[in-house]
């Protein structure tokens, strides 16, 4: 038998059969067979999916395709000859590696330290007799005790309660809690059986004694939890691309190193094992050894920053998958909402009341056309929210940090006790005046809760509050005005209008009623219907969970980014389309496809569906997750968002899976990629963000690195093609200073280039966009490149044309010639200084995003110029790499080189910008 056919069971089953059924009784279990059972069932515990050993998330990091490259080439310099080379490139792995595996250890660590648990204790009943154990020791059969603000521990049918009310939001996303009786009742939606509680979820409210049917993984709560832990997380699209890129610059580096082979022995007469060192030189130098730290460095500074903007990513390689999002599935309940209930308008007879101020922080005020009013200057808002502040069980208790307030009873309550206290009602004073002498408790047959107060010494006043269909019929009169009279048939039509328009709008109404007795009534043998009759209408008050103020801003960038946003929640059709209109997600033509309706369709229609504005209500687990995966399947790179245990499956399927940090479940957490410290739909922008900035960055390292290959390259050609007449103008130790010396450090302060400034003003990049792609090729090879070796190449010429040439033959050894090949390095250096301040904005402005505003790349700078006067002037060192000391007009030539060279791409820069703004 499936899990929901028995849910039904224990549900519809009247409580002796459930008892039969469970081997158990109200007395509950003997400890014997409390024992016997957690042997047979287990501990009733989420059982987390086998975590990858240490070891094999450490040697992770050394094995993807660029590092094997990198282990690959660094061999390939020792067989060479340059043994220190060879150690280097292994070094530069090894570094590498172990900064990747500290980075993803310290998000794992502040993951773990997050992660919420469920609840440690549980009052059972065990031989007759109440007694405390640890939750984990619960099993079937188990009857225990519940009251407001403990957690549910198991699945379990409820034996009695009174006055009990569940907050499920983390099983089925609603934000209004769900009232749970003795008496069956199907409901709406998913988990909404009025006699069943289930594992993970928390009492608001009331008390009750309750039977567990399911523990540990056989609970809705590890069901789902299963459901999560067998999906498979494929590899990300970063590793996907820089596996593509690794072979495209292998491809790259060996058909180089073949054509230099061959050119070494057929046209400069080279013996073959001369030549074929000479090749294994040059596909070094091609191999991109900087390319994997700074990836590393770009991912793990991405990290960084997000971290401050309360984003913590758990895999450094999620930060790019980010930026490739399309599509943000995200739930209402605590995500786009406060997941605090507030009370918005007050609505009378005589005239609508608005309350300012959000959630439960006492911020706002009670406003008449924008006029605030105190509770006693108008004697209908007095009368309404003396009912509101009186008849209510909850308490509000301020947070001393100035977090979140603890809520002791229901947010429904709650956000009554706020709007008196808005009113300047002081609820304990009032007390004194007005004792409270007995409570009539809500239930959700008559959905009402009333209270009996000492009004004078001669009456008491009954209080009643509750749905507006179930109080307004037990009201016979109304107050307007202050004055009371018959309710005629044009007020109820005047109520019931002003609640349709409330309802209309997403908000929840609740009515406020009272009547006045005389003292000679006993109050204690009054029954219900008696107390609760010939009431008198006072008001209604409208609800809801509001929108997070940050979300409309938030939602306005996805849109610029073109970023779309679908709601997936379990709260009702006409909540979750107001909320979604108001916030601006979209528009009012928008669909809204509920659970039962997304069941019937098929997955072509759901994917039709999902390509236009589209909401999506009252939907299940698995449907979340069908949702997300059939996004995947229209071509969409899918960030989901969610809190509760239902929203696990699709936080595991998402290309990228964001979970809240404070009110998240632990089972949300380890399953998303991402989870937000501040449960904040901003920070998901902001982290998009960084996300685009990571890819660009790597883009722009990409961009930089090959540009210096091109002169590198260029000196080598002159030399194999003029069949050795033309001296090797850069030699192959020379070009690795390049690669692994001056380029490196600055290579990786793009790394950290901050995002540009119209990066959310463009559109996520396509999957099938490349990292080397047409773009990237042009500006490196075409531009840049081409630029750096005509002046590197001018440079070597120079300096034989101030001794002779062409009159003379090229120098071949001696000081011109190596003073000419120190030239040579030194053209290239300074012209990387210039293209690596080029290679920092794509269309804006250097001087515009601020010149000195990367540290890292003037730190970079600086070492390589310090590094590259080393080299000249070191003996011993000067040697190794066939370099001298330059003249003073050399230095000035080589510091002058950058500025023209940045002042060119500067008016490149301002065509394209000004280019795109005419069309």
């Amino acid at each position: 038998m499936d899990e929901k056919k028995i849910r039904e069971l224990y549900a519809q089953n009247n409580i002796t059969d459930v008892f039969t059924n469970l081997h158990s009784s109200a007395d509950g279990l003997s400890q014997a067979e409390a024992d016997r059972r957690l042997k047979k069932y287990g501990k009733n515990a989420i059982k987390k999916a086998a975590a990858e050993s240490e070891w094999k998330t450490f040697f992770k990091n050394f094995t993807s395709m660029m590092a094997i490259l990198l282990w690959i080439s660094g061999f390939i310099a020792v067989v060479s000859g340059t043994l220190e080379l060879g150690i280097a490139i292994w070094l530069v792995n090894i570094i590498n590696g172990l900064f990747s595996f500290w980075q993803e250890r310290a998000a794992k660590r502040a993951t773990d330290a997050l992660n919420n648990m469920l609840p440690t204790y549980v009052d059972v009943i065990r031989d007759g007799k109440k007694k405390q154990i640890d939750s984990k020791d619960l099993v079937p059969g188990d009857v225990f005790v519940l009251q407001a603000g403990n957690s549910i521990p198991a699945d379990s049918r409820i034996i009695s309660a009174s006055s009990m009310q569940v907050d499920q939001s983390a099983l089925n996303g609603e934000s209004v809690p769900e009232s749970k009786t003795v008496k069956y009742d199907p409901g709406e939606g998913s988990y909404a059986e009025s006699n069943l509680v289930y594992s993970g979820t928390t009492v608001g409210a009331g008390t009750a004694r309750a039977i567990a049917f399911a523990t540990g993984m056989k609970t809705e709560f590890g069901r789902i939890a299963s459901l999560t832990q067998k999906q498979t997380k494929t590899s990300s699209p970063l590793t996907a691309e820089l596996n593509r890129l690794t072979k495209q610059l292998s491809v790259i580096a060996i058909t180089i190193g073949i054509i230099f082979l061959i050119a070494a022995i057929f046209f400069v007469k080279y013996p073959f094992a001369k030549a074929f060192i000479f090749a294994l030189g040059m596909i070094v130098a091609f191999i991109p050894e900087g390319l994997l730290p700074t990836v590393t460095l770009s991912l793990a500074q991405g990290v960084k920053r997000m971290a401050k903007k309360h984003a913590l990513v758990k895999e450094l390689n999620s930060v790019e998958t980010l930026g490739e999002t399309t599509v943000i599935c995200s739930d209402k309940t605590g995500t786009l909402t406060q997941n605090q209930m507030t009370i918005h308008y007050i609505w009378t007879p005589a005239g609508e009341y608005h309350v300012t101020g959000n959630g439960y922080v006492n911020n706002g005020q009670i406003e008449l056309n924008k006029k605030q009013l105190w509770y006693e200057e108008n004697p209908d808002l007095h009368k309404l929210v003396q009912i509101a502040a009186l008849d209510n069980d909850t308490s509000v208790q301020p947070s001393k940090d100035g977090g979140k307030p603890k809520i002791l009873g229901t947010p429904t309550e709650a956000s009554l006790i706020v709007m008196a206290q808005k009113a300047g009602f002081d609820k304990q004073k009032v007390l004194v005046k007005y004792p409270r002498l007995r409570e009539l408790p809500f239930d959700s047959d008559r959905k009402r809760m009333s209270t009996i107060h000492r009004w004078n010494d001669t009456q008491y006043i009954i209080l009643t509050k509750g749905s507006y269909s179930d109080t307004i019929k037990q009201c016979d009169r109304i107050q307007e005005n202050g004055k009371v009279r018959a309710m005629t048939e044009k007020d109820r039509v005047h109520a019931k209008r002003a609640n349709a328009d409330y309802a209309s709008r997403g908000l929840r109404s609740m009515a406020m009623a009272y009547k006045i007795i005389d003292r000679d009534q006993d109050i204690n043998k009054m029954t219900i219907d008696e107390a609760e009759s010939h009431l008198v209408f006072v008001g209604l008050t409208t609800m809801s969970d509001p929108p997070r103020p940050e979300i409309y801003d938030a939602v306005k960038r996805c849109h610029r980014a073109k970023i779309r946003i679908i709601m997936v929640t379990g709260d009702s059709k006409l909540t979750a389309k107001s909320v979604a209109v108001q916030i601006g997600l979209t528009s009012d033509k928008a669909r809204v496809i509920s659970g039962t309706e997304l069941e019937k369709m098929s997955d072509e229609e759901l994917r039709k569906a999902l390509k236009d504005e589209v909401i999506f209500a009252r939907v299940a687990p698995e449907q979340k997750y069908r949702i997300v995966k059939n996004c995947q399947a229209n071509g969409e790179v899918v960030a989901s968002t969610g809190d509760g245990v239902n929203d696990a499956p699709a936080l595991k399927q998402a290309d990228i899976g964001i979970a809240m940090g404070q009110t998240g479940t632990d089972v949300a957490k380890e399953a998303a990629n991402m989870i937000l410290t501040d449960d904040n739909f901003a920070s998901i922008v902001a982290a998009i963000e960084e996300g685009r900035a990571v890819y660009s960055n790597i883009r722009k390292f990409l961009t930089y690195i090959l540009t210096s290959n091109v002169p590198e390259a260029i000196p080598s050609v002159l030399f194999l093609f003029s069949a050795g007449l033309i001296p090797l103008p850069m030699t192959v130790m020379q070009i690795l200073t390049v690669d692994l010396g001056t380029d490196m450090l600055p290579a990786l302060g793009l790394g950290a280039e901050a995002a540009d400034p119209d990066t959310m003003n463009q559109p996520p990049r396509k999957r099938n966009e490349h990292l080397l792609n047409k773009g990237v090729m042009v500006k490196a090879f075409c531009w840049y490149g081409l630029l750096s070796s005509a002046i590197s190449t001018a440079a070597y010429f120079f300096v034989n044309w101030q001794n002779g040439w062409p009159l003379k033959n090229l120098a071949a050894s001696g000081p011109v010639y190596m003073r000419a090949t120190t030239m040579v390095l030194g053209a290239i250096v300074f012209t990387q200084v210039a293209n690596v301040l080029n290679c920092r904005t794509n269309t804006t402005s250097v001087f515009k995003k601020g010149l000195f505003s990367n540290k890292n790349i003037w730190y970079g700078i600086i070492f390589e110029i310090c590094l590259f006067f080393i080299l000249t002037v070191t003996p011993g060192i000067q040697e190794l790499f066939n370099t001298t000391p330059l003249l003073g007009t050399d230095w000035i030539f080589l510091f002058l080189l950058p500025i023209p060279l940045v002042l060119l791409d500067e008016a490149r820069k301002w065509l394209i910008y000004h280019k795109k703004n005419i069309q």
